[in-house]
């Protein structure tokens, strides 16, 4: 029988990820983004949220607002295709900010960015995200480019970390790829984001354990599941179903054949908190509360229902409000329930997600 052990039970709330100028949250209304959070805080049991996305005034609001409900936050710019310098301008913008709502008596943790060596230039080949992404799926060529990552990324996070500290005076960390292999000494919690798939399944547990055993706080970052038969075998590579169009960066279509299982998503995240319990994880937050990007279109072809390809723990709707929280354009999914069960400290029942 578990025990809750964590001390910060987290997920991770989106204000827009800016890719070639596309943000994926769009509109971003301030009264939805005040319930949204007291769901999160009241409903979903949470007592800290990683506030994502590459606007400062956006996570700024976002921040303001989580502060106000008494959550911890991690405040945590997160960027793509920006230089170094570009990064390192933003990061001391945002350490100000965050500064002034840690100074008012909020809880906050500064996240160094995420993902960097893959989302903004300069660590891997390519000038752009979907270049760098494509590298992923060439594991010769990933190979070749690899062993220099480490230097170029431990490199400029040292410069971020003193940038941040010069005005900041809380608690630093970084959201780390794990062949990213950070040098944690500036850094008071070792974050790494960490999604289980087929291939790591077997290694999976004895990761985390090494993560504690080296005497920092860990907290996991980014963890979750798509919405779709077989998605946790995926983990983090659950959206390579989706089409884009590469002229606009927006989700097209779904490739293949995809039968929608809320069930699988909501087993996903039960068995890696679990994990997280039981080996003495000190965060972790959830990716990710809503995926406004990938609607849910429940009556369209299952090709065009891209919440299936979502990691949100609530299913967004295009032109409709829904049910469960009148006025909110979204409908909690089954990793709703499993998530607000196991945050308040008993164990969840089965789920009852769809599975179609």
């Amino acid at each position: 029988m578990r025990g809750i052990q964590m001390r910060a039970n987290g997920i991770s709330y989106d204000t827009g990820f800016l890719n070639s100028g596309v943000s994926s949250r769009e509109p971003f209304d301030v009264d939805v983004v005040k319930r949204e959070l007291r769901v999160i805080r009241d409903d979903l049991h949470c007592n800290a949220v990683r506030v994502i996305g590459g606007d400062p005034d956006r996570l700024d609001i976002a921040a303001t607002i989580a502060a106000e409900l008494g959550l911890e936050i991690w405040y945590s710019p997160f960027t793509c295709d920006l230089t170094t310098d570009e990064m390192l301008a933003l990061l001391a913008d945002c350490a100000d900010r965050a500064e002034r709502l840690r100074r008012a008596g909020a809880e906050v943790v500064f996240v160094t960015g995420a993902e960097l060596s893959l989302l903004n230039k300069g660590f891997l080949p390519g000038e752009t995200l979907a270049e760098r992404i494509e590298l992923l799926a060439a594991p010769h060529r990933l190979r070749e480019v690899l062993p220099g990552v480490p230097v170029r990324i431990n490199e400029f996070l040292a410069a971020a970390v003193a940038v941040v500290r010069e005005s900041f005076g809380g608690r630093v960390s970084y959201a780390a790829i794990p062949f990213e292999n950070v040098d944690w000494t500036p850094f008071d919690i070792i974050s790494v984001d960490a999604y289980r798939s087929v291939e790591v399944a077997a290694s999976y547990r004895k990761g985390i354990r090494a993560l504690v055993a080296q005497g920092k706080p860990v907290a996991i970052t980014e963890f979750g599941c798509a919405t779709y038969r077989g998605a946790a075998d995926m983990g983090a590579r659950g959206g390579e179903i989706i089409e884009w169009d590469k002229e606009t960066v927006t989700p097209v279509r779904l490739t293949g054949d995809h039968l929608r299982d809320e069930t699988e998503q909501a087993t996903y995240l039960r068995e890696l908190l679990d994990i997280f319990d039981a080996e003495g994880v000190d965060a972790a937050f959830v990716y990710t509360f809503a995926g406004y990007q990938l609607p849910h279109r429940p009556d369209a072809d299952p090709a065009d229902d891209l919440d299936r390809a979502s990691y949100g723990i609530v299913k967004v709707f295009q032109d409709r409000t829904g049910d469960t929280y009148p006025g909110m354009p979204w409908e909690p999914k089954a990793a709703f329930a499993a998530l607000a069960d196991y945050y308040r400290g008993r164990p969840a029942g089965p789920a009852t997600g769809q599975v179609r």
